[in-house]
């Protein structure tokens, strides 16, 4: 089972056909994504759940269906194991940014995070899972799929927002802080944390 989110609505990609109640269920090899896009968006409706037939072939089949943007990112630790976070857009969120040419997942997600927060020294530890989103560019909707790694850094110097990707803030929040943060966050960054 994947879960792909349209601001925060999930569309569930699913082998199982459960009964509708506040979400709606359709196949996912004949549905149109657009009008569930548009359903999600300007409707009630809480949540789509896309039917397959094989789990192994759920998310290639939807991946198809849009074009797919491909980032990384990272849940960075310090040595007091506070979270990393951005501040974008009126949000919480942590640093991601889009692959770039000749370029691993992995250092993707170091370089975003070093461009947007100025932290340096990062160490991948492990992968987290990968998350999904569906946004509109220049009036066409595409999926980004970001790679998610979690990190280990003991750098203490001054945090620096990128301000030209929108990011006004930069901070190292403890676990309270950190649940705080999550109430005005996304839903990918809520089953991260």
């Amino acid at each position: 089972m994947y879960t792909v989110f349209v601001n925060d609505k999930p569309i569930v990609l699913t082998t199982e056909v459960k009964k509708e109640t506040y979400f709606k269920n359709y196949l996912l090899k004949s549905c149109n994504l657009g009008k569930i896009i548009k359903t999600l968006n300007t409707t009630k409706l809480k949540a789509v759940r896309l039917i397959g037939e094989n789990k192994e072939e759920l998310l290639p089949l939807f991946l198809k269906k849009l074009p797919t943007v491909v980032a990384g990112g990272g849940k960075v630790l310090n040595d007091k194991d506070e979270i990393l976070f951005i501040y974008r857009n009126d949000k919480w969120d942590l640093p991601k940014g889009k692959i770039e040419k000749n370029e691993t997942v992995e250092q993707t997600a170091i370089r975003e995070v070093e461009e947007e927060t100025g932290v340096s020294g990062l160490k991948i530890i492990k992968q987290l899972p990968n998350t999904y989103h569906i946004f509109k560019r220049n009036g066409k909707y595409k999926i980004k799929e970001t790679y998610w790694y979690e990190m280990r850094s003991s750098f203490s110097g001054n945090l620096y927002p990128q301000e030209e990707e929108g990011i006004t803030k930069v901070e190292w929040l403890n676990e309270e802080e950190s649940i705080l943060a999550l109430k005005n966050s996304y839903a990918n960054i809520k089953l991260l944390i």
